[in-house]
């Protein structure tokens, strides 16, 4: 199948289980297609974890859950070595953090030292153990969530952590429509066990590969970098933006352009994203009200490239 046909098919299968939350699918598809993770912080009840398991649910590949709590361990995610006493020798037992999409259930909930297991995971595809590397599969996304407002029992994550999160995004409640739908349609069938795989493992890693191919002109390039050196200098900013993050705005901005049918990147494509891409890698300064605001006047600011933005 080609590539627009894919994604309107894996958004299809989303929204069948959240009604009315377009925009959020199309960030985790996004994220999914540009390589990166996804946080999901918002409120309990609001489809945060229905989220992760319908992208995982609508692609036919490998999906683990993990269920952070304090008594977690890192060996609970990257795997352990065990004796085989029958072969005399130690042998590697995977964790959980080897599939396709792995689902981090309340990420805050487990301690720092089981956090950092995730760090080297998720910025290089690969985990070291005993010494030993393994190589993680392709694709590979975690789709973590989080409760922003609850800090009893709770770990926030360090800032090394949040910047190897492409997206950071909210839920937000449903409008009087939907919930009136799901109340009525939810008595007794969960639509997630009814929701299929529409796309192979073979589908999204060649939408992935296609998504690389998305031109991206030099004033678009210069625009996400302008962006990111504003946030390094903003007076309201203790802490800017890292190159990641100029990277990683680049490489959703391509995705998102490729699943909005064009091979070509627009200005919009990067304002649409640095409100989820920029704000949760930020530290305001003390008294600089909250750092989305910074983020918008940063962009309001900030030139817009004139000209083409097409290949020639």
């Amino acid at each position: 199948m080609d590539f627009e046909t894919v994604a309107r098919a894996i958004l299809g299968n989303i929204e069948k289980v959240l009604a009315g939350k377009s925009e959020a699918a199309e960030a985790a598809l996004v994220v999914l297609l540009a390589e990166g993770h996804l946080l999901i912080e918002d409120v309990p009840g609001v489809g945060k974890t229905v989220l992760a398991k319908a992208l995982g649910r609508s692609v036919d590949c490998s999906v683990r859950r993990i269920q952070f709590t304090p008594d977690l361990l890192p060996s609970d995610i990257t795997g352990v070595s065990v004796y085989n006493q029958v072969e005399r020798e130690f042998e590697f037992k995977p964790g959980a953090v080897f599939a396709n999409i792995v689902i981090g259930d309340e990420i805050n909930r487990a301690s720092p030292k089981t956090q950092a297991a995730l760090l080297e995971a998720m910025e290089e595809r690969q985990v070291t153990v005993d010494g030993t590397t393994y190589t993680l599969a392709r694709p590979f996304t975690v789709v973590a969530t989080q409760n922003p407002f609850e800090m009893e029992g709770t770990y926030a994550l360090p800032e090394a952590q949040r910047d190897r999160f492409m997206a950071r995004i909210s839920m937000g409640y449903p409008d009087a429509a939907a919930e009136l739908a799901m109340v009525r349609g939810r008595d007794s069938d969960n639509p997630l066990d009814e929701l299929d795989a529409v796309a192979t493992i073979d589908d999204v890693q060649n939408m992935i590969a296609t998504a690389r191919t998305v031109y991206v002109s030099p004033a678009v390039e210069q625009y996400a970098v302008d962006l990111a050196q504003a946030t390094r200098v903003h007076p309201d900013l203790r802490l800017g933006a890292s190159p990641r993050a100029t990277l990683q705005l680049v490489r959703a901005a391509k995705a998102r352009a490729a699943v909005q049918g064009r091979d070509f990147v627009l200005p919009d494509d990067v304002d649409v994203l640095v409100p989820v891409v920029l704000p949760h890698r930020l530290i305001p300064m003390r008294g600089a009200g909250s750092v989305e605001d910074v983020v918008a006047r940063i962009v309001a600011e900030t030139p817009v490239p004139a000209g083409t933005v097409q290949p020639s």
